[in-house]
């Protein structure tokens, strides 16, 4: 410390005084330079990393803290001086495409791309924001409803009119928007962008690339807020082990089959100790993409479960059925666990029979077919459920190289008195059979229909009029 601003004065006149003066003048006029040039320094690095700290690297946008910040101060004037503002939630339609067919530099150049776009197209007090990967925040402040949803409607058009080019291909992109208006009602930040972020779904489930307006009423996000709450709620049942594996016997048809055909059933505990089932929270798992999650669970467990208690000699247990999701098929590190295991436990592999529906094959098909193909090596077969929900296609059938068809259950619960429905299941019987493979028909519930299947000649058959699914103890008594 010193003050650099004082300069030394000698009177003396003779030449090594005057030297000294110069010296120490001149050091002193470096120093003050230096102090100067660093504190400029030290303001750059701070200016640096602020903006650092509140901007997105890649865009330049303002980052998803920041944009927390500032719609806090928009509540608040929402709340405390009556003001109207917008928040809209938005979602790139289609950029996986970009991603997974020219990597993620491309992915990342149409982002710094379209930024420039909508930066354009937005009033200078609104904020524009990148929240995270291919989602984007907007902030329009002091703006009515009807003039939110013009703006909105601008930044739709203007995504869907930018055409990227990247190595000789061309892409258009579409975004999903959310809105939701902040007003004096408004709770707090978070339930602000989840309704936003619950609105932006409900678009991309109404067809994409359009834009939703969050309401109260609207019943459509009440389900999706409820499928949020679901996120927690699965990650605590597996906290506290309050998943439960059952099993259901698939029963063959024919007396001359032999060895046991059962079907591993996923259910959870509640937190009130009631069984639910899985088309409750499966919903919300799959689009909250948790999937790969509760997967790995099911198949650590039936490992678990084939060491300590399957054993062919004593149970006669010849099939286990597993249901895979579509999502866990392009899962690199579940599919690299369940290949790994199975490569160290080949009787299992045998013995395992792993279901995929019919719809996640064909919208995964490149994936499931390397999938299917990896571990039929091992001697894993495999079913392809609910065939002819809806995308069935006898040449994707023929290239999945599967071992089961099980008929989906919405034409074999009716076809006793249903005559449309009795011969699509014979159709696709007839069908599997012709490809060689077995099928299963689901849904079996009176004896009726038991004896039409046999009529028509559908090998196995299920449901709970034959097997109520029961826990490894009810199943495998005594073991």
């Amino acid at each position: 410390k010193g003050n650099l601003e004082v300069r030394v004065k000698l009177e003396r006149g003779d030449d090594e005084f005057r030297i000294l003066e110069n010296g120490i003048n001149g050091m002193v006029a470096k120093l003050h330079t230096a102090h100067d040039y660093l504190q400029e320094q030290v303001l750059q690095a701070t200016a640096k990393l602020s903006y650092q700290a509140s901007h997105d690297v890649l865009t330049g946008l303002i980052n998803r803290r920041e944009f927390e910040i500032r719609l806090e101060r928009a509540l608040v004037s929402a709340q405390q001086q009556g003001r109207e503002h917008a928040l809209c939630y938005m979602d790139l339609d289609q950029f996986k495409i970009v991603n997974d067919s020219c990597g993620h530099v491309a992915g990342d150049e149409l982002l710094r791309q379209l930024t420039l776009q909508l930066q354009h197209e937005v009033r200078e007090r609104d904020t524009l924001a990148r929240l995270g990967g291919d989602e984007f925040g907007l902030l329009l402040e002091n703006c009515p409803a009807e003039k939110a949803m013009e703006i909105a409607e601008i930044m739709r058009l203007t995504v869907r009119n930018f055409r990227y080019a990247y190595n000789g291909k061309s892409f258009l992109v579409g975004v999903s928007i959310g809105m939701v208006m902040i007003n004096q009602d408004s709770d707090n930040v978070t339930t602000l962008l989840t309704a936003a972020d619950a609105a932006c779904y409900a678009a991309k489930d109404n067809g994409r690339n359009r834009i939703h307006l969050y309401e109260l009423e609207d019943g459509e996000l009440a389900k999706r807020r409820g499928e949020m709450q679901w996120v927690n709620r699965i990650h605590s049942a597996i906290a506290e082990n309050r998943l439960r594996l059952y099993f259901q016997e698939i029963q063959a048809l024919d007396p001359a089959q032999q060895g046991r055909h059962v079907e591993l059933l996923l259910r959870m505990i509640d937190e009130d100790g009631r069984c639910l089932l899985p088309m409750i929270f499966i919903p919300a798992a799959e689009r909250y993409h948790l999937m790969p999650m509760l997967d790995r669970w099911v198949m650590e467990n039936c490992f678990l479960l084939c060491a300590s208690r399957f054993t062919h000699s004593t149970t006669g247990l010849n099939t286990l059925a597993v249901n895979i999701s579509g999502a866990s098929l392009c899962d690199e590190g579940f599919v690299s666990f369940l290949t790994q295991h199975l490569s160290e436990n080949t009787a299992l592999a045998k013995s395992l029979c792993i279901e995929i529906t019919e719809t996640a094959a064909i919208t995964n098909l490149g994936a499931a077919r390397q999938f299917i193909a990896g571990l039929k090596k091992l001697g894993c077969r495999f079913a392809l459920d609910d065939f002819g929900s809806g995308l069935s296609s006898l040449n994707y059938l023929k290239n999945l190289q599967v071992d089961y068809l099980k008929i989906d259950g919405a034409f074999v619960k009716d076809m006793a008195s249903d005559e449309i429905d009795c011969a699509m299941v014979e159709a696709i019987n007839k069908i599997g059979h012709q490809m060689g493979l077995k099928t299963i028909a689901e849904f079996v519930d009176s004896a009726a229909i038991m004896n039409k299947l046999k009529e028509i000649g559908v090998d196995y058959a299920q449901g709970n009029w034959i097997h109520m699914p029961t826990t490894i103890d009810e199943l495998c008594p005594g073991d």
